[in-house]
């Protein structure tokens, strides 16, 4: 969603920044982008040298004797970078890596200056909100949560792409309204959410109106805006290995429940996943993962553990028959599929 406002509407993303900017009277800028989205960058610095052409950046804008530079910094693509601590570091020139708050950003952050940091998708509803009132903003959305949020719909969905629905829309009717069900009318099984550090989110909260409290409550978080569809050929506990995986490899290693933790939990799913799994691996997770979301330094590691007890809360069943039947529901893990079923899987 982020990438997809930089490419096709910068200026809003520009013009929300300067407002911002201007009411805490901060005189530099940074936009912290992936180097992976070209494109991006490309058009962001186009809007840039745009805005200064139009006296929009630089010293005096529009005469106002106030100055402010915007600049782009490219990272190397490092998941712990969204954490912000970790950002100013890599924008400092140092390793990703979060510190210990407080002191919050916005007391010492940028070279010990305070720093405010905000998504992409925040700085572009700023010119809307100034321009139309909080009111009118405020139309959309729930009593916690106001206006709208885009989702990257993605997975076992006919329609994937971005949704910009108001909060409080159910997972129902983004996935069966916007997203149109599911291929080949099979069932779904469940959505999950908020990126790889995000929950799984079953079929019985579908009427669920999406929104930050209400998806704290069933194990998930909003996080990237992420919405991943699976179906009933999905393995659930595969899918949690997966995303735990992706966590331990992306951990900056500096605490060590994160560095230890996410590194324990992946190792426990994959025995789980080979057949080797037992009774007391499920509790050992749910310990593990309590503990790591816990004592973690930075968000990364205090929701790495979301995909696996997220899991372990809603389908623990599918756990039990790959534990204690040896045997995996959808099909996937091969280690416990009869040797015939497993030909032509290998790959």
């Amino acid at each position: 969603m982020d990438r997809a406002l930089l490419e096709g509407d910068p200026h809003s993303v520009l013009e929300g920044m300067i407002i911002s900017a201007y009411a805490i009277e901060a005189t530099k800028g940074f936009i912290y982008v992936r180097a992976e989205y070209p494109i991006a960058v490309l058009h962001i610095r186009k809007a840039i040298d745009e805005a200064h052409e139009r006296g929009l950046l630089g010293d005096n804008i529009l005469g106002s004797g106030y100055s402010l530079d915007i600049e782009v910094r490219e990272g190397a693509g490092a998941f712990v970078c969204g954490e912000e601590t970790a950002m100013i570091a890599s924008l400092e020139g140092e390793r990703g890596m979060a510190r210990p708050k407080p002191p919050y950003p916005a007391v010492r952050g940028y070279h010990g200056e305070p720093t405010i940091i905000n998504n992409v998708e925040t700085f572009a509803n700023v010119p809307l909100i100034i321009e139309e009132g909080g009111a009118a903003f405020a139309e959309s959305g729930t009593e916690g949560s106001k206006g709208t949020k885009i989702f990257a719909l993605a997975g076992q969905v006919n329609n994937t792409g971005l949704v910009e629905v108001p909060m409080g829309a159910t997972i129902r009717e983004i996935v069966f309204g916007v997203g149109g069900g599911m291929p080949r009318n099979r069932e779904f099984k469940a959505v999950q959410m908020g990126g790889p550090s995000g929950g799984c989110v079953p079929a019985a909260h579908l009427d669920l109106p999406i929104d930050y409290d209400s998806l704290k409550e069933v194990g998930a978080i909003m996080g990237s805006g992420g919405m991943i569809v699976m179906d009933n050929t999905t393995c659930i506990v595969d899918i949690a290995r997966y995303f735990i995986s992706f966590c331990a490899e992306e951990s900056c290693g500096l605490c060590a429940p994160c560095r230890l933790g996410t590194v324990q939990l992946e190792e426990t799913l994959n025995r789980i996943t080979e057949g080797k799994g037992t009774l007391e691996d499920l509790d050992k997770l749910e310990s593990l993962g309590e503990v790591v979301q816990q004592t973690s330094l930075c968000g990364l590691g205090q929701t790495a553990p979301n995909p696996v007890m997220s899991t372990l809360r809603h389908f623990r069943d599918e756990y039990l028959a790959h534990v204690v039947d040896k045997t995996c529901p959808a099909g996937v893990c091969t280690a416990l599929l009869p040797v015939e079923a497993t030909v032509g899987k290998e790959k």
